[in-house]
């Protein structure tokens, strides 16, 4: 009876022991798997386009200084009326146009500055704004508005008040095509790492698309536009 629960005992011990040689190499194996899907390597692909603007907004803003105020509006009114007939002129649409109600100044009612330094009391400006998808036509009339001031009217130059914008509305025709290209610019560079590292390029493991963006192609050309995205890929390495 003795011996049989020897046996018994180192058999029980053989199977404990064989038991536990197989738990860890499967622990092992299990650990070695987990580390090799955590290898990754993350990678950027950039897409670039260069496209036309399709919407213009062109401000026409000018100035008017006079004694009599009744004079100013009307001055105002009828310089309003030639800067849209210039308009109509070259090419341009009366629904495309739209003018803004005058502003007038009170020099001498403001409460600040010395009222005496300026020649006329009041001072006035308006702005005719041009919205149209014909770049080039404000393109041409634009080199025109010399025009104007041989009519006497004092247009202001380019700034914050009247500064004429380019815009690109076309982003949605262009978008699958761009994330595209820049997916698989991503997914080159990580075939040229995986090869450089000895190793195989596996599957996606997380992906995120950048903002698109557009900003002009230089300071000369504003109406040239740049559309810019940066897709991040992350992807598993294997041996």
């Amino acid at each position: 009876m003795k011996e049989k629960r020897t046996v018994e005992a180192l058999l029980l011990g053989f199977l404990l022991c064989t038991g536990m040689i197989v738990g860890a190499w499967l622990l092992a194996d299990g650990l070695a798997r987990f580390k090799a899907l955590e290898r990754t390597v993350t990678v950027k692909g950039l897409a670039e386009r260069d496209v036309a603007a399709d919407i213009a907004i062109w401000p026409i803003r000018f100035d008017v200084a006079a004694d009599d105020l009744g004079a100013l509006v009307s001055t105002l009114e009828t310089q309003n009326a030639a800067v849209v007939d210039f308009l109509v002129s070259n090419g341009f649409g009366k629904k495309e146009i739209s003018v803004s109600p005058p502003s007038v100044t009170d020099r001498q009612a403001q409460g600040f500055g010395d009222a005496n330094r300026y020649r006329f009391r009041y001072a006035g400006n308006s702005t005719v704004s041009v919205y149209t998808g014909k770049i080039d036509l404000v393109r041409k009339a634009r080199a025109k508005l010399g025009d104007l001031g041989a009519r006497g009217i004092a247009v202001s130059g380019e700034n914050y008040q009247a500064q004429t914008e380019y815009l690109y509305t076309g982003l949605n025709g262009i978008k699958p095509a761009m994330i595209e290209e820049a997916t698989r610019n991503a997914r080159a560079v990580a075939v040229k790492f995986a090869a450089d590292s000895g190793s195989r390029l596996g599957k996606i493991k997380r992906a995120s698309q950048g903002q698109f963006s557009i900003v002009d192609r230089d300071s000369n050309t504003p109406y040239m536009k740049k559309v810019r995205v940066v897709s991040t890929l992350e992807y598993y390495l294997a041996d």
